[in-house]
Order: structure tokens, then C-alpha cells, then sequence
């Protein structure tokens, strides 16, 4: 059946901010240079349009893999920005996704569209294409946010981890410095660390103790009503 509309209709596209860690404890996120126009040599978020078969989220990972070689991850939605002139192309509506990954479980490589791909420094991101310094600055305070309720940091550690590795992702992320004591104090009275028999190896320092994110617990611990709060 053939349906007619009455007014003109926007073009639906998806944009990727991805957050890695790197072993030296800094907080990156992962930008694409773009190879065709608009904004031929820029540096973006990745992404592209949504096709007409494919859901949103769909598309996202689509796009992420095509251009950076990122898959298997998972994407949550962060918000819609659709100011009339934020792409000189036509009326585009974009739907933001952020993810949270351990930077070298995914090496990266530019595809498709896209002529490079490289991980900047939160305190260094180059002009960006679009409004995607905008984006990027609502993935942050979202980000920023959601870390002081839920425990999604531990997404960007390895899997086995020290107390003060989490204490300096945590100051990463939210720009302030923390109490070594009382933080070490409040993340093991939550009960949600494995600690483990093993020690950090290949250390100039003393190696300190290394732990593990119990996922089975903290699902049981949240289904009965446990509130995560640092």
C-alpha cells in the first residue's frame, strides 16, 4: 500500500560515544576522521543512517562495527538531538548511544567511510564534526551520573583489578579526588569485590591485591533493594 504524507520527513541517523580505559588509568573516548563530506577530515563520533529494515540499536552496532571493528558490545541509549541546522545535508534527527569497554579487549581499525580512527583523552578531544561536542559533553554528565548509583566502572577495568586502580577511574571520570580510606571503606562494605589469591605481577612497587567484580551477587543484592552509592 502507497501512503502519501503531508510533511516532509527527516532523515534518522545514530551516533557512538564509546569510553575505554587504557592501562595507564585514563579515561578515552574513541573518535573516527571522516572520509567523505560533510566535514571531510574531521574528527566524529562514529555512526551513519538508520536503514528502513534495521531498529535503532541495530543500526548502531552496524555502524560501529563498519567503521572502527567494535563488536560484541552493549550500547544504551543516551538521547535524541534534533536541532534543525545540526547537519548541513538535510533535516537529521540523531539518536545517541554510549558504551563503556576495557580498551585493549577491543582493537580498533578505520573501515567504510571513515579515513582513521584513534582514542583521545577527555582533557584532549580535537574539534569534533556536527554537534558532536555536544553529544560527547551529555555522555560525560550521564556518565558521571550514573557511575554514583550503578556500578558500571567496573566495565572498564580488567577483569581482575586493584583497589586503586577502581579508586583512579573513579576520580577519572568525575574530576575530583577521592579519600584513599574512606573510598577503600565504602566499596568493600558493599560486599560486591571478590578478593582474590593473587597479587599484581611486573610491578616496580609493592604488588597490591587484586580483585574481581561479583556480578552474581550485586544482581542479588539489587533485586532486594540494595542501593550502590559512593
Amino acid at each position: 500500500m502507497a501512503y502519501t504524507y503531508d510533511y516532509p520527513k527527516p532523515s534518522v541517523t545514530v551516533d557512538c560515544v564509546v569510553f575505554g580505559l587504557n592501562p595507564e588509568h585514563t579515561l578515552k573516548i574513541m573518535l573516527v576522521k571522516r572520509g567523505i563530506a560533510p566535514f571531510k577530515g574531521e574528527w566524529a563520533l562514529p555512526g551513519g543512517f538508520v536503514r528502513l529494515e534495521e531498529s535503532l540499536e541495530e543500526a548502531a552496532k552496524r555502524e560501529l562495527k563498519e567503521e572502527t571493528g567494535i563488536e560484541n558490545i552493549f550500547l544504551e541509549q543516551l538521547y535524541t538531538f534534533g536541532a534543525p541546522q545540526r547537519d548541513p545535508r538535510d533535516r537529521v534527527i540523531t539518536v545517541a548511544y554510549y558504551a563503556l569497554i576495557n580498551l585493549e579487549d577491543h582493537p580498533i581499525h578505520a573501515d567504510t567511510d571513515a579515513a582513521d580512527v584513534a582514542w583521545f583523552p577527555l582533557d584532549d578531544l580535537p574539534q569534533m564534526a556536527f554537534d558532536h561536542q555536544e553529544i560527547t559533553q551529555v555522555a560525560i554528565q550521564r556518565l558521571q551520573g550514573k557511575l554514583r548509583y550503578e556500578p558500571i566502572g567496573f566495565e572498564l577495568l580488567p577483569q581482575k583489578f586493584t583497589l586503586t586502580q577502581l579508586q583512579k577511574l573513579y576520580e577519572q571520570i568525575l574530576g575530583i579526588q577521592l579519600d584513599k580510606r574512606n573510598f577503600r571503606r565504602k566499596i568493600l562494605k558493599m560486599d560486591i569485590l571478590i578478593r582474590l589469591d593473587e597479587l599484581q605481577t611486573g610491578v616496580a612497587h609493592r604488588a597490591a591485591r587484586l580483585y574481581s567484580f561479583d556480578t552474581v551477587k550485586y544482581q542479588q543484592l539489587k533485586e532486594a533493594g540494595f542501593d550502590f552509592e559512593l
